[in-house]
């Protein structure tokens, strides 16, 4: 069954982050309510239209719905979505073709399909399929790309705890897509903190989802370099960073998290770089 209906985050500025209080800043960019057994969950952004949801199936199938907020007849009407599987085997069903997706492998859902449906593949391990999407002005191919195939980056240093493999799934080069970049991260044992120093990028917002973190908690930075604000996230819970935003994490232990991206460019390098001297 479908949760109980699609979510709104409104947008922000810096200006009204700056004066959030930690509850404010917890009911306006975190998004807790992923992974609800046998339902769909999903929230609307605000921030470059983006849509953030979860499927997690447990004996019937989940049909991926439509809501009166995209004014479309199904979902994928003129949106693009990214999808990666954290939980046990599964498989989406894309216009009545299954595609198998085991842990960590990755679905890109392109423009014009019109039934999407999730389902796991044993009640026993279900699948956990994390979703992102973003508007889509073509219809490009709908692509799977197994965990194995996602472009790997080694990043980090053991000295600075930050030791973590970067697997780019949804990316050109790989799956060609409108705007939507996606992949995950995964610390090494022993290391704790991602993206640090941070960056920013101004033609495009981001979002990250930490997972397999229990009973480990990360504390996201984000905000302005000069006024960091922090959040503390749980396994399973995703937040979103608007352009002028940072976005790092520090974790209690290790932990993986899936980053998503939509806006104006898909090139990764572009970013602006910030130091450790221009945080305040």
């Amino acid at each position: 069954m479908s949760g109980p209906g699609m979510k709104l985050r409104p947008s922000t500025d810096r200006e009204g982050l700056r004066r959030m209080t930690a509850e404010d800043i917890r009911d306006t960019f975190v998004i807790g309510d992923l992974f609800q057994p046998g339902q769909v969950s999903m929230t609307y952004v605000e921030v470059d239209r983006a849509v953030v949801g979860s499927a997690a199936p447990l004996a019937a199938p989940l049909p991926l719905p439509t809501d009166r907020r995209l004014a479309s007849s199904y979902f994928c009407e003129r949106r693009e979505l990214g999808v990666i599987n954290i939980g046990g085997p599964g498989w989406v069903e894309l216009d009545g073709a299954r595609h198998e997706l085991d842990n960590l492998d990755s679905l890109y859902v392109g423009r014009g399909v019109q039934a999407v449906t999730f389902a796991s593949a044993s009640v026993d391990a279900p699948a956990k399929f994390y979703f992102v999407s973003y508007p889509a002005h073509a219809a490009h191919p709908s692509t799977v790309v197994r965990k194995a195939e996602a472009r790997a980056i080694q990043a980090g240093d053991q000295k600075t705890a930050n030791r973590r493999v970067i697997r780019q799934s949804i990316r050109p080069g790989l799956v060609e897509t409108c705007q939507l970049v996606m992949g995950f991260t995964e610390l090494e044992p022993g290391n704790v903190w991602n993206t640090m120093p941070p960056h920013t990028h101004g033609r495009r917002s981001e979002i990250y989802m930490y997972f397999d973190a229990a009973p480990a908690r990360v504390m996201h930075i984000m905000g302005e370099p000069t006024n960091p604000r922090t959040v503390f996230m749980d396994d399973g819970e995703a937040v979103f960073s608007p352009s002028w935003s940072m976005h790092s994490g520090v974790g209690t232990a290790a932990y993986r998290f899936v980053w998503s991206m939509g806006g104006e460019n898909l090139d990764f390098d572009d970013m602006d770089h910030l130091t450790l001297a221009d945080l305040r």
